[in-house]
């Protein structure tokens, strides 16, 4: 009898399993280190120390330091050379980025043919420059100048006027040339600010300020009335020649004791 050998249909034979690969293995994640809780970054720096501000002058300290300076030099005086309250006018506008002596040596020719607003605009404006010439922007001075004498005669009956907020209207005049005109052409108990009095304002911490306008305010508001008069002369000519901007020669200052600044030489 023959063998009968049955052959399965091929959907049905079991197929031959395969091996498995095993996944690689993942690296663990590196540890990241974590902030402490409730510490915030900015506490995390070294404190920087903040410099302190000098404390503020005292009322006493303010009056013995302008003492001083009345003592050593009782009528201080402007250095610009000038014949009346115009030809101050012209002298004030003349020193912007100038100095004194400069413009002293051009105004003393100049002053002698005319020292009234009539007698600049009979010179002209070309004689003018050529009086200035030696002068820091004496061409655009000189426009000034000739037009400030025509502003003079036209609004004002060729007299100076007697408010800050008038002489302001004037070509080539600001506030620190109103200031000192009306200081010492009449008297006003005001403060000019050139960078003289601004230094000193600063640097010793009398009056303190980021323009000279708040060095001009903080200083009318500490100086005692009785030394207004002549008070923005002093510190002009203690930052001229002692309180100097490079090398103040502290050794020889007479407010030595009571300056705020810390650079400042025994």
């Amino acid at each position: 009898m023959a063998k009968i050998t049955r052959v399965l249909p091929a959907k049905s034979r079991i197929p031959t399993a395969k091996p498995i690969k095993k996944a690689a293995a993942k690296p663990a994640p590196a540890r990241v280190a974590k902030k402490p809780v409730g510490i915030k970054p900015s506490r995390l720096k070294p404190a920087t120390k903040k410099p302190s501000k000098p404390k503020p002058w005292t009322a006493a300290e303010v009056y013995e330091a302008f003492s001083r300076f009345r003592n050593a030099n009782p009528e201080p005086k402007g250095e610009l050379e000038h014949l009346n309250a115009y030809t101050l006018l012209v002298a004030v506008v003349l020193s912007a980025q100038a100095t004194d002596a400069g413009v002293n040596k051009a105004t003393r020719a100049l002053f002698a043919v005319a020292d009234t607003p009539e007698k600049m605009l009979a010179l002209g404006e070309d004689s003018v420059r050529d009086y200035i010439k030696t002068i820091g922007l004496y061409r655009n001075k000189a426009k000034n100048v000739i037009a400030l004498s025509q502003k003079l005669i036209a609004e004002f009956g060729g007299e100076v006027p007697r408010t800050r907020a008038e002489i302001e209207t004037l070509p080539g005049a600001g506030r620190k040339t109103a200031n000192v005109v009306l200081n010492m052409a009449y008297g006003e108990h005001t403060m000019a600010v050139d960078t003289h009095v601004f230094r000193i304002g600063n640097r010793t911490g009398l009056a303190p300020g980021k323009n000279p306008l708040e060095v001009e305010l903080g200083l009318e508001k500490v100086i005692p009335s009785e030394f207004m008069l002549h008070a923005h002369h002093w510190l002009i000519l203690h930052g001229r020649y002692i309180c100097l901007a490079r090398k103040p020669r502290c050794d020889v200052c007479l407010i030595n004791d009571l300056c705020r600044w810390p650079e400042k030489t025994a």
